[in-house]
């Protein structure tokens, strides 16, 4: 009775689907300025399917770098398929460039020019080239210094108790991303940064 179920719910799903567009400076008005380390031309608008932690299918839009465009449709393809529950996706501007109001809302998000949020010299963050993503940051929290970003996160910090919407190994999430060849910032010692997924390791 539970595969026919599942059987008639995959019938009566919307198939994935994507779009792509390119960006301007218009369209960008607090997440990029001159001086970052990419133009808006080298961005672009990915708009896909997710399903929702409501159960049903919706659109969200990133904002990431051209050469990320091919990997990030399989990423979320595959995770449309296994319907991993996604809570919103919108581009950090819709909280004006700011970061917290963003990890607050549990919105995940890609683009962003803005430097590291780490010890030691000043660099920017691989967010600034649009080559990295941060999924679910409430139920996926970064630990820096003792700090928990973001401050919702703290419910999710015993990462033995798996709950929907969590990066964790063997789940849907990481190996979804570790197929295309990007890299999990759960895994780094010290800070991890569950939510944080990169096209370069940083």
């Amino acid at each position: 009775m539970r595969l026919l179920l599942l059987a008639v719910l995959a019938l009566q799903a919307p198939p994935f689907a994507h779009s792509v567009s390119p960006m301007t400076p218009a369209q960008l008005p607090y997440s990029w300025r001159a001086g970052c380390p990419v133009s808006p031309s080298q961005l672009r608008r990915l708009r896909v399917g997710y399903w929702g932690f409501d159960g049903r299918a919706h659109t969200g839009a990133l904002v990431v770098n051209a050469d990320a465009v091919g990997d990030l449709v399989r990423v979320f393809s595959r995770l449309y398929t296994a319907r991993f529950p996604i809570r919103r996706m919108r581009p950090i501007d819709a909280y004006r460039g700011r970061d917290e109001p963003s990890l607050e809302a549990d919105n995940t998000s890609a683009f962003n020019c803005r430097y590291a949020v780490a010890s030691g010299p000043r660099r920017w963050s691989v967010h600034a080239f649009g080559r990295a993503i941060d999924v679910n940051p409430v139920e996926n929290p970064y630990l820096e210094g003792g700090r928990v970003h973001p401050r919702g996160g703290r419910a999710y910090l015993k990462r033995s108790r798996v709950r929907a919407g969590m990066a964790v190994p063997g789940g849907l999430l990481v190996p979804a991303f570790t197929s295309v060849g990007w890299s999990w910032g759960g895994r780094w010692t010290g800070s991890p940064d569950y939510q944080h997924f990169s096209a370069t390791g940083g």
